[in-house]
């Protein structure tokens, strides 16, 4: 009799059982870009007010422990490493989405936070696989939803409900679990799923912590799952209790699970953020670049911009209330206008005494938005700049800059991440670390990547090993 394995048994066959040396090296080339980058971010969101909050948290709950907290000092647990870590990776909007959405800010701080547990010896390599295996298994998630848009308008954030099986999958890989053990991480990690878009009305700070939740969920349930707690087989599988029968709303693509295991790495749909706003703003912010670069575009020459876009994105990106940067980051008449009063749409452009600049308001007001029914949910905008003497210039950048089909080239990442780390680390530490992740494929031994993270000297902390050449 043939034994029918269910979505959750094969995808937990399938963290376990793959090699490092079955990835292109075109996806370790691109792993290496992501966990570059998120380092980066979470070192910067280390500073941010969320963060603080999520440290006082762990601290006046007496957390103590051996895990780093990115940037910082203190040591605490590993599930307090991981939450702590992830809200910081989230925190300033620049960390990389097209995951489950935003898999760096969840996949790394539970794998590195894994990399605290006692005798985990593991090299680069093992690391790389890991980060893989989070975002493939995160995406795969929500690719079931039958993708980003219908999940996300039912109210649900993916990087909260998705990104927990994709931190599950990373920190089982770093821990060696086998298949069975896998399984039940998986299946456990749905009990730790959550997170909604109920952010968006107030630009309260509960989606920074959707992050942290999500890779503290996932390392929770692999720690549990190591310790031979078991998790729903079936979780997958279209019964009461199931997890998209509970989350979904119709419809669903439940074999979107398993499509291509192995051989269509979903890593390859993750895009690396150039400006510290929701992904969503990032086309009208290089269409208006485009249009800028034009002879005769002035910003004092502007009378009206126009951005017609789908409805989607418009309940999402359309808010005007900017008071809070949470809010700011989420609103492409900001984004558009940052652009244009700035010249960019960087982190510094959301200070607070950026949000309150009257030249800023001034141009938010000429920013006239539209929406199209026949516009699909993701596609880009279409962007207008109306002139005083009467012309119109016309832009729409279909692939916005830093997408997969567009991305950040190698300086602009590395200037990205100089710029970031450097706001909690000395020269010595960020040329350090971007010399270890550049190379971890050869790296023999990761255990001292966690300490290059921590605040303090370069001469304090080991660096990671390298291979024999």
């Amino acid at each position: 009799m043939t034994i029918r394995l269910s979505h959750a048994e094969r995808l937990g066959a399938f963290i376990a059982g793959t090699r490092f040396d079955e990835l292109p090296a075109t996806i370790v080339e691109k792993t290496k870009r992501h966990i570059l980058d998120t380092f980066g971010v979470g070192l910067a969101g280390a500073t941010s007010e969320e963060a603080r909050l999520s440290r006082a948290m762990l601290e006046a709950g007496g957390e103590a422990g051996s895990a780093v907290i990115w940037g910082r000092s203190e040591r605490v647990t590993p599930r307090g490493a991981a939450f702590a870590n992830g809200v910081a990776a989230h925190s300033f909007e620049l960390d990389d989405t097209g995951g489950c959405d935003h898999s760096g800010a969840v996949v790394l701080p539970a794998a590195i936070a894994a990399l605290a547990q006692p005798g985990q010896g593991v090299s680069g390599a093992d690391l790389i696989k890991a980060v893989v295996l989070g975002y493939d298994l995160g995406r795969r998630v929500m690719e079931a939803f039958s993708g980003y848009e219908p999940h996300n308008a039912a109210g649900w954030h993916s990087t909260g409900t998705c990104g927990t099986f994709a931190a599950a999958a990373a920190a089982a890989s770093i821990l060696g679990l086998d298949a069975r053990q896998c399984t039940n991480a998986i299946g456990l990690a749905a009990s730790f799923s959550g997170g909604l878009w109920a952010f968006i009305h107030d630009g309260s700070q509960a989606k920074r912590i959707h992050a942290g939740r999500a890779a503290e969920g996932g390392l929770l349930a692999a720690l549990l799952a190591k310790q031979g707690v078991t998790g729903p087989v079936r979780v997958f599988d279209d019964v009461w209790g199931g997890f998209f029968r509970a989350f979904a709303h119709d419809p669903t693509d439940v074999d979107a699970l398993l499509r291509d295991v192995g051989s269509a790495w979903k890593i390859e749909s993750a895009a690396i953020k150039p400006y510290a706003s929701c992904r969503g703003t990032h086309a009208a912010v290089d269409a208006i670049g485009k249009v800028m670069d034009r002879p005769g575009a002035r910003l004092e020459a502007i009378t009206e911009v126009r951005v017609r876009m789908s409805p989607f994105l418009h309940g999402m990106c359309g808010g005007r209330d900017v008071a809070l940067m949470p809010a700011a980051q989420m609103s492409l008449p900001y984004a558009v206008a940052a652009r244009l009063v700035f010249g960019g749409a960087g982190l510094s452009a959301y200070a607070e005494t950026r949000r309150a600049d009257p030249a800023l308001h001034e141009t938010m007001a000429k920013i006239v938005l539209s929406t199209d029914d026949r516009m699909t949910p993701n596609e880009e905008p279409y962007v207008t700049v109306v002139l005083a003497d009467g012309s119109r210039l016309d832009e729409r950048v279909a692939v916005a800059l830093g997408a997969p089909a567009n991305p950040l080239g190698d300086p602009a990442l590395l200037a990205k991440f100089n710029e970031l780390a450097g706001m909690v680390l000395g020269p010595s530490k960020v040329q350090a670390l971007a010399d270890t992740v550049i190379a971890l494929d050869r790296c023999a031994d990761a255990s001292g990547i966690p300490a290059m993270l921590a605040a303090g000297s370069a001469a304090q902390f080991p660096r990671a090993r390298a291979a024999p050449a």
